[in-house]
C-alpha cells in the first residue's frame, strides 16, 4: 500500500514510538512525470466568459479558498466563488485543460432562478466534489452574509443539545433540475486612445462616488437574520449539465466547510468564527450532514447539524475506492489536538468521533467520542491558523500555515476487510521549516463497537523546506 500526501510518497517508514518520526531526507524513487500542465484561475486567465474576476476589477478573493475535483472526463475548479470547468484527456476529449465554461461566479451559474439568498448572494469558500461513488457533482456554497429576518429562522444552538434539522429555506425545493447558466460572452474591450511612444494609454478614470448626505441610518435593534448553505448536485456525471438545488438556514456563521461523502450522507462540518466565545468555551465547531440519497434522487431532503465545543476544525471520513464501509457503519470525524485559542499548540495524540445520524429522529443523532488516540508530540506549524509565518521567494508578504487542523480530506479506503484512514496536517519541524505528519489509522472492533488504531505516522520533512497544507489520498 502506498499512502500519498500531496505529491509524496511514504511507504514502509518505520514507527519509533513517542520519538521523532521525521523522514529527513527524500526518497530514492523518481519523482511523478508531469503528464500535463495548464493554467486555471487567476491572474493571466481567459475563459469562454471572459477573464477572471481579478482582471475586471474585483477581486477572487484573498485567501483563495482553492477547491478542485477531477471527474472521468472534466476538472472543475473554484476559487473562493469562481469557478471553472475544463477537459480531461479520455473517453471524451484528447487533450486535459481546455477551459470549457467560466470563469463565473458560482451562486450565478448554479443557482440562477432559484429565487433564494445563495441566487441573490455572492459565496465565498465554495468547495466542489466529485462523488465518484455515484458519478455526480456535488457544490457547497456558505453564505457569510446573513439574509432578510425570516420568522421560521433558526435559534442558536448550543453545546450538549441533539442535533436538530435545519429549515429548508427555498419553499418545495429542490424544485425541477435547472440547466447550468451560461453568461453570453464579455463585449470587446473598445480600444483606448493612443499614447505617446513609450507610454501605456491610461484608462478613464472612475467616476468619483457621490457625496454622503444626511445623518447614518438608525441601527436595527432586532435580530439578525440567518446565514445559509447552499447545495447543488448534479444530475448525471457531466458537470456541465443540470442541478438540484437545495438551502438551508444556518443560525451560526458557516466557515470553512469540508464535504465528505459518506454511504448515508453528505457531512459537512464548518467553523463557527476565529474568537473566543466565552471563558469557558473557546470553539464551537457546527456538524452538520445532509441527506445524499435523496439529494440523488432529487427529492425534498433534510440536513441535520449539532454542536461540539471547545475542539479543532473538524473533518469527516470521505470514501476513496468501490468497496462500501460495512452497512450501517458510522461516518469517523477526526480533530487534532491543542486550543489556539487558549494558546495551546501542541499535542501527543488525535481525538475521533463516531457519528451515527438518524433520519426519522435527529435528537437520536449520536456524535459518540472523543476518542484519545496516541501518537508522535507535534507542534502546530507556526503555532496555528491566521499567523502568516511560511516564507515565500521574492516576497515579504508571509502566508498562512493552517496548522492548527486536520487538513481536507481525511481519507476512508475498505480493501478486502481492513478498513483505514489516512489524515494530514502542519507541523513544526526540528530543521525549523514545515514539515506534512501523516497518519495511517485502522478500523477494528473493540468491545462489540469500532475503534481507531494507529497503524503508522511520519512526517514528511527534508531540507528544512516549508511543506504545509498537504492532502491525502489512498492508492
Amino acid at each position: 500500500m502506498r499512502i500519498a500526501a500531496g505529491l509524496v510518497v511514504a511507504a514502509g517508514v518505520a514507527l519509533t514510538a513517542q520519538q521523532s518520526v521525521e523522514q529527513t531526507a527524500m526518497g530514492t524513487k523518481a519523482g511523478l512525470e508531469v503528464v500535463a500542465s495548464f493554467d486555471g484561475l487567476g491572474v493571466g486567465f481567459i475563459g469562454p466568459q471572459g477573464l477572471p474576476l481579478g482582471n475586471q476589477g474585483r477581486p477572487l478573493g484573498n485567501p483563495s479558498d482553492n477547491s478542485l475535483a477531477v471527474g472521468p472526463d472534466h476538472i472543475v475548479q473554484v476559487v473562493n466563488g469562481a469557478m471553472a470547468i475544463f477537459s480531461k484527456k479520455g473517453k471524451k476529449y484528447n487533450e486535459t485543460g481546455r477551459v470549457l465554461y467560466g470563469p463565473v461566479q458560482s451562486n450565478v451559474s448554479l443557482f440562477n432562478g432559484q429565487g433564494g439568498q445563495c441566487e441573490a448572494r455572492r459565496a465565498g469558500d465554495v468547495v466542489v466534489r466529485y462523488d465518484q461513488i455515484a458519478n455526480r457533482w456535488l457544490f457547497v456554497l456558505p453564505l457569510f452574509q446573513r439574509g432578510p429576518v425570516r420568522a421560521d429562522q433558526p435559534e442558536i444552538p448550543k453545546g450538549g443539545e441533539p442535533a436538530k434539522f435545519q429549515v429548508p429555506a427555498v419553499a418545495n425545493q429542490p424544485g425541477p433540475a435547472a440547466p447550468l447558466f451560461t453568461p453570453p460572452p464579455p463585449a470587446p474591450t473598445p480600444p483606448s486612445a493612443a499614447a505617446p511612444a513609450g507610454r501605456p494609454a491610461n484608462p478613464a478614470p472612475a467616476a468619483p462616488a457621490p457625496p454622503r448626505t444626511g445623518a447614518p441610518a438608525p441601527q436595527s435593534t432586532a435580530a439578525p437574520g440567518p446565514y445559509g448553505m447552499c447545495y447543488a448536485i448534479s444530475t448525471s456525471s457531466d458537470p456541465m449539465g443540470s442541478y438540484y438545488r437545495y438551502e438551508f438556514l444556518r443560525a451560526l456563521f458557516p466557515d470553512y466547510p469540508r464535504p465528505a461523502i459518506w454511504t448515508d450522507g453528505y457531512y459537512v462540518p464548518t467553523s463557527t468564527g476565529d474568537n473566543r466565545i466565552s471563558e469557558t468555551i473557546a470553539t464551537q465547531k457546527h456538524a452538520c450532514v445532509v441527506e445524499r440519497d435523496k439529494m440523488l434522487a432529487g427529492q425534498p431532503a433534510r440536513e441535520q447539524c449539532l454542536i461540539i465545543e471547545n475542539v479543532n476544525f473538524l473533518n469527516n471520513a470521505d470514501i476513496d475506492g468501490t468497496l462500501m464501509p460495512p452497512k450501517g457503519a458510522p461516518n469517523i470525524m477526526l480533530a487534532a489536538g491543542g486550543e489556539q485559542l487558549s494558546r495551546k499548540f501542541e499535542d501527543d495524540a488525535l481525538y475521533a468521533w463516531q457519528v451515527r445520524v438518524n433520519w426519522e429522529d435527529p435528537s437520536k443523532t449520536v456524535a459518540a467520542g472523543p476518542q484519545k488516540i496516541a501518537v508522535a508530540p507535534y507542534h502546530y506549524l507556526c503555532d496555528g491558523q491566521l499567523t502568516n509565518c511560511v516564507p515565500q521567494p521574492g516576497a515579504e508578504r508571509k502566508l498562512d500555515a493552517q496548522g492548527d487542523k486536520i487538513m481536507a480530506r481525511v481519507v476512508y479506503r475498505r480493501v478486502g476487510n481492513k478498513e483505514m484512514i489516512v489524515a494530514v496536517h502542519s507541523v513544526n519541524t526540528s530543521s525549523g521549516g514545515g514539515g506534512v505528519r501523516w497518519y495511517e489509522l485502522n478500523v477494528e472492533p473493540r468491545n462489540g463497537e469500532r475503534a481507531l488504531r494507529l497503524n503508522q505516522q511520519g512526517t514528511y520533512a527534508p531540507e528544512g523546506f516549508y511543506r504545509w497544507m498537504a492532502s491525502p489520498a489512498i492508492d
